[in-house]
């Protein structure tokens, strides 16, 4: 989702493992020769699978029990061995496997970690391999699609994929004098002005995740469309005015200080349905948490506040990729194919992963109503900027956004130290 699975430091560790011999970055070592699977085919064997589905959320028993048993039948004499790593763990995991070559053959990846993890060799890139990536690829909405892209290919396919929208409490908004939700950024700032001093948003951290919506609606940008600069972009003026908003939102106690993050203050989830926020802007697994926690809270949805950019959120998700050290490929690839498919998809939206697939829309909506309005926003949601180097990225743009929010640089002089250190990192490739 939004997880930092892999940092930079693996890489370290990777290169001193002698990994880059595979490297496909274009940093001096040649990529791993890619060869064309077939389609159809008869396949036999077993693969293991790494994923970090919830077991509290039914994930793990709607693959255990359906999935993969439904595989292995259309598949008689196949094993899939589904191996569960808890989010805190995969990263070194992850680092480990590869540096003893015991990679898994298929890992569902958060989608930051997936140019990381191809930069360093780890991958089988898809869009080489699969004679049919194509066809998969064509299915997806574009934003989670992305996600994958790195060094010109494409290195895997959206499993499951999320974005955010404005959630708000109407009794809340009308108790401040609020008739309707704000639909655009302007409609956001007025309505703070009328509340004079009362909370109309909460927003539960500052980096990147939750910034760069404001940031691309207002028709700004972190990066050049390469993902190879931010100076003219991040500190560019549209980038520049919506951080600036938010700002002055903050300064003006119209948003609250959790926005800082850490501990203090109530959580966005916790406000939302008690009335003390009268607008969030999150994800789809804000309806059963506030359903289990306050039964009696109807949440109601609007897009993304709209600006010159449109009404652009952030993407969220996890890709499903294919490991070079796979010694089945045609069966990882099978596989993918199958968590893929409808019957797949449909199981695991049941238990709340949203599917990335645009013909999947309908059911996915006839399953969960409110998967609608997240759906909807799909249509125009942007993947943070798909790097290795984006946990670094997002913990300098975190530093930098909070620095404004507490007045010790203006939203210029914060954003323009950013760059500074973005920039060298993004040369990296």
């Amino acid at each position: 989702m939004m997880k930092k699975l892999f940092t930079l430091s693996s890489l370290a560790l990777l290169a001193a493992a002698g990994l880059t011999a595979c490297d496909t970055g274009g940093g001096g070592a040649q990529p791993a020769a890619v060869s064309t699977l077939s389609t159809g085919a008869a396949v036999s064997g077993e693969i293991t699978f790494w994923h970090a589905y919830s077991a509290g959320g039914g994930e793990i028993k709607a693959l255990e029990k359906t999935i993969i048993p439904n595989f292995e039948k259309l598949h008689p004499g196949v094993k899939v061995k589904a191996v569960q790593i808890p989010d805190k763990d995969m990263h070194q995991k992850l680092v480990t496997a590869a540096a003893g070559t015991s990679l898994p053959d298929v890992i569902r990846a958060d989608i930051v970690t997936v140019p990381e993890l191809a930069k360093i060799g780890v991958l089988t890139p898809l869009s080489e391999a699969m004679p049919d990536f194509q066809s998969w690829a064509d299915k997806m909405f574009p934003g989670p699609l992305a996600t994958n892209k790195y060094n010109g290919k494409l290195w895997g396919l959206p499993l499951d994929t999320n974005t955010k929208v404005v959630i708000y409490n109407d009794e809340a908004l009308k108790a401040n004098g609020i008739a309707s939700v704000p639909k655009t950024l302007d409609e956001l700032k007025a309505a703070a002005d009328k509340v004079g001093g009362k909370y109309i948003l909460a927003e539960g951290g500052s980096g990147a995740w939750q910034m760069l919506p404001y940031i691309w609606s207002n028709g700004g940008d972190m990066t050049d469309p390469d993902v190879k600069k931010s100076s003219g972009y991040l500190n560019g003026p549209k980038s520049v005015a919506a951080l600036q908003m938010i700002v002055d939102l903050y300064n003006k106690k119209a948003i609250p200080g959790v926005i800082l993050g850490g501990s203090g203050g109530t959580p966005t989830g916790d406000g939302l349905p008690k009335g003390m926020y009268p607008t969030i802007v999150d994800g789809p697994w804000t309806f059963p948490n506030m359903a289990t926690s306050y039964p009696n809270f109807q949440p109601k949805t609007s897009p993304m506040f709209s600006g010159d950019g449109g009404s652009v959120s952030v993407v969220g998700g996890e890709d499903i990729v294919m490991t070079q050290q796979s010694k089945n490929k045609e069966l990882a690839a099978e596989f993918i194919r199958y968590m893929l498919s409808p019957d797949a998809q449909k199981s695991m939206g049941q238990v709340g992963q949203l599917s990335a697939e645009k013909d999947m829309a309908e059911s996915m909506a006839s399953i969960q109503p409110y998967y609608g309005a997240f759906l909807e926003q799909l249509k125009t949601a942007k993947p943070r900027p798909a790097t290795p180097q984006w946990a670094k990225v997002d913990d300098i743009f975190t530093k930098q956004t909070q620095l404004a929010l507490q007045g010790k640089l203006s939203a210029q002089e914060a954003m323009d130290a950013a760059v500074a250190q973005i920039d060298p990192l993004l040369a990296q490739g």
